[in-house]
């Protein structure tokens, strides 16, 4: 029994001291908190993060607001190669150290690879240049960002996009998580607003001039000219240089560069005139820090913190540095609030680690962060204010109204043409002062200022051009011989011109994607070619499409699909009319003997009604009863000039007299307005009134050969086929009307309002009668909307070909 006593008690002992020495070694509130940062500390981008990184522990450990009499240390490991093996065994190698945190690492792939160390580690990563969407908090708890998600400096390009009314884009992204997940993400907010990549351009992250010409000589042959370029700061200033080279940076071109484009100015600020050349016209966004009176003072240290630390001169501070300095007064205000909550900073071995067996890698150094998912809440409950600004995390993980300025590379410098905020999208005024409003997304209100694009031009590019490797569309165009004016081959050429024609130019000039295409004749240019023919070959395969004075007609819709009709043009009559000349009995012309009749009875009974209503009170229808009719003939006609002399006095009379004259008045008008014109104007008349007579006669009647109009009367007017007469031009169509029907010639001919206009323009012996008795309209064709002919869908006239007619009219 002593014997187990004593066993007993070595082992409280040994416990006892254990304990000891973990209390010791883990006190809850430590002198010392190490943290490391993982970084590239030979570039630029590192050497900034290590200034201000440095800067924001001196001024920590200078508050004794913030954890007190506690200190942070740190641990610097360079992050050399960015990615892979050697970055594990760097962050290992920090890790062993105690850390608490680190902070970095600089690139998305290395946190792809390390997230995964501090997910079995429990030791957080606080990154604010690891942009990638994809690092998120579900499958990477302990990696916890820092500055904006990459999502939405795409949602940002996106808007611009959509904005300037561009539908495809090209990518040029280097080909690693970095890149890849961040197009993706871009991919989807382009489909959100209905546009999408066009083509995409990868490059190997370490890429040599050799490749980056070869790639961007492909992005040359596409159609679009909307590039945007998503890289990092080593190597993206070099595909915009080879870009320059290329002629790539010239007028119609739109390049939109990432974040990394702004930190390239900001760092080695300012650039040489070469350097500046090759960006000329660029646009690119900058993380978004509002003006405060902590930005300016940081801003205002940030020379003296660079100088005599960089041996080329002092660094320009870009966001990064903004963020690092941020980042690391995050993590110390989270630590303040986890130590004041009681809670110690502990590590213990990793059980799977101790059952590897000939560790000769010395893994066993590494332990694990217990209390690392307590620091992780602390972290992502910080609610301050810092150099960036406001400071929070939403409960997705990520910061609160993310903003970017978009800036426009011009001359020796750069300009700001505005913002994008995830609150309120584009706008021209900081996105702070919109915060207190409702969100207005409406297009009225999404505004940037004027761009300088490349070329040295403000107006916007259309964003493509005819690729120079596309399937060209074969768009058949009727080879007329007649009515020209609308459509006609350009002799001895390929080219084609007329209305129709320049219809179709400004629309495709309108759009804003590429339509490779090339006219093709249709017709032996001797006789019109019947339209419907035309429209049944698109059918067949032999066209894409078709182009020019095609009417839409219900059997035509039949076999393919129509644009918006683009001209009204109605079939209607047109007829010979016979001058009626003037003579001396022409002053009876305008009243019918009918209504002579009838005024003349109405003169003689209201000067009948007038006698007998007077003669009994006055005395001038009064006398011998030939004066009397005398009286009464006499004051009838003279209210014609209104020149009666007799006065009436009953009442009855009186307003009989009123109601006469009124009506005199309108007959007088009448006949006058009449006179007028037939003693002025000519003349016209023709026996044909319309459709009507010319269905009940036996004449025949000619139309445009080719036209609808010959199926048109047969099947739907029900006129016999003997009757109809087809004439080939104006000329052959003036001879026909002017022999009429009697001579050999026709009585009347029926074709399309637009042709008859022109028709009439030179011609004024013939006149269309009756009224306009189709509704029929011309229209562009193609085999189906869901065709690569998109071009003439419905979509598009509603909303290019409509506004342009209105221009045209």
């Amino acid at each position: 029994m002593i014997r187990v006593w004593l066993v007993l008690l070595m082992a409280l002992s040994n416990l006892l001291f254990s304990s000891a020495a973990v209390g010791l070694e883990n006190s809850t509130v430590p002198e010392f908190i190490n943290i490391g940062v993982l970084y590239s500390f030979n570039t630029s981008v590192g050497r900034i993060v290590k200034i201000a990184v440095e800067t924001a522990v001196d001024d920590i450990n200078s508050d004794s607001t913030i954890l007190g009499k506690t200190k942070l240390t740190l641990s610097f490991q360079e992050d050399s190669k960015y990615r892979g093996f050697l970055s594990i065994a760097e962050a290992l190698q920090l890790m062993a150290t105690h850390t608490v945190a680190i902070i970095g690492p600089q690139t998305s792939t290395t946190a792809h690879v390390i997230s995964h160390i501090a997910n079995e580690l429990h030791v957080p990563l606080l990154s604010f240049s690891a942009t990638d969407p994809t690092l998120s908090s579900l499958q990477f708890p302990f990696f916890i960002r820092t500055a904006f998600n990459d999502i939405f400096q795409m949602t940002a390009i996106a808007d611009m996009v959509s904005h300037y009314g561009w539908r495809e884009v090209i990518v040029v992204y280097g080909d690693d998580d970095h890149g890849r997940n961040g197009i993706g993400a871009l991919a989807d907010k382009l489909a959100e607003r209905r546009c999408k990549i066009s083509f995409k351009a990868p490059m190997t992250p370490d890429a040599k001039r050799e490749e980056i010409t070869d790639i961007l000589v492909q992005v040359a042959l596409a159609e679009s000219r909307v590039i945007v370029l998503h890289t990092s700061t080593s190597w993206g200033p070099k595909v915009l240089s080879v870009a320059k080279s290329l002629g790539m940076m010239q007028n119609g071109y739109v390049w939109i560069a990432t974040t990394f484009l702004t930190s390239y100015i900001d760092i080695d600020s300012p650039l040489s005139s070469d350097e500046m050349d090759n960006i000329q016209g660029v646009i690119t966004l900058r993380m978004y820090i509002p003006d405060s009176k902590l930005k300016r003072s940081f801003v205002s240290r940030w020379t003296n913190l660079t100088r005599g630390k960089e041996g080329n001169g002092s660094l320009g501070l870009s966001t990064y540095g903004i963020f690092a300095y941020d980042t690391v007064y995050v993590l110390a205000r989270a630590l303040d609030t986890f130590l004041k909550q009681g809670n110690q900073i502990t590590f213990s071995h990793d059980p799977k680690i101790s059952e590897l067996r000939g560790d000769s890698l010395h893994l066993d150094a590494v332990k694990i962060f217990n209390e690392g998912n307590l620091l992780c809440k602390s972290i992502y409950a910080v609610n301050m204010t810092g150099v960036t600004g406001p400071f929070r995390y939403t409960p997705d993980g990520n910061l609160a109204n993310p903003a970017y300025e978009i800036i426009n590379v011009i001359g020796s410098g750069t300009r700001r043409i505005g913002y994008w905020s995830n609150y309120s999208g584009l706008s021209v005024v900081p996105p702070e002062t919109l915060y207190s409003k409702p969100p207005n997304r409406s297009y009225e209100n999404q505004k940037l200022l004027t761009v300088f694009w490349p070329g040295e031009t403000t107006q916007t590019p259309r964003g493509w051009v005819f690729p120079s490797n596309g399937k060209l569309l074969r768009i058949g165009v009727p080879k007329r011989v007649s009515y020209r004016e609308f459509v006609s081959q350009v002799q001895s050429t390929d080219m084609f011109k007329g209305f129709c024609i320049d219809v179709f130019l400004s629309a495709v000039n309108l759009l804003p994607y590429a339509v490779p295409y090339k006219f093709v004749p249709y017709g032996d240019g001797q006789s019109n070619p019947s339209n419907t023919e035309l429209v049944r070959l698109i059918t067949a395969g032999v066209f894409d499409a078709a182009v020019g004075d095609i009417t839409i007609t219900t059997e035509r819709t039949k076999m393919v699909d129509f644009t918006q009709p683009y001209t009204e043009s109605g079939l209607v009559v047109v007829a010979s009319v016979k001058k009626t000349d003037s003579n001396a009995w022409a002053f009876l012309t305008p009243f019918t003997p009918m209504m002579w009749t009838v005024t003349a009875i109405f003169f003689l009974l209201v000067g009948a009604v007038v006698w007998i209503l007077e003669h009994r009170l006055n005395d001038d229808f009064r006398g011998p009863p030939k004066k009397q009719v005398a009286t009464i003939l006499w004051f009838t006609f003279s209210t014609m000039f209104f020149a009666h002399r007799e006065n009436t006095v009953s009442t009855l009379g009186r307003f009989v007299l009123l109601i006469w004259l009124f009506v005199v008045l309108i007959i007088n008008s009448s006949y006058t307005a009449s006179l007028t014109s037939i003693l002025t104007v000519q003349q016209l008349s023709s026996p044909i009134k319309g459709i009507e007579s010319l269905v009940n006669m036996k004449e025949p009647i000619g139309y445009l050969q080719g036209s609808f109009a010959r199926s048109y009367l047969i099947d739907e007017i029900g006129i016999h086929e003997s009757r109809l007469v087809p004439l080939k031009t104006p000329e052959e169509t003036a001879k026909a009307l002017e022999k009429g029907p009697q001579k050999g010639g026709v009585a009347a001919y029926i074709n399309e309002r637009a042709y008859i206009e022109l028709f009439l323009s030179s011609r004024c012996d013939f006149t269309i009668v009756g009224q306009e008795f189709t509704k029929n309209g011309w229209g562009f064709v193609s085999i189906s909307i869901h065709k690569h002919f998109c071009l003439f869908s419905a979509w598009t006239l509603q909303f290019i070909l409509v506004p342009l007619f209105k221009v045209l009219n």
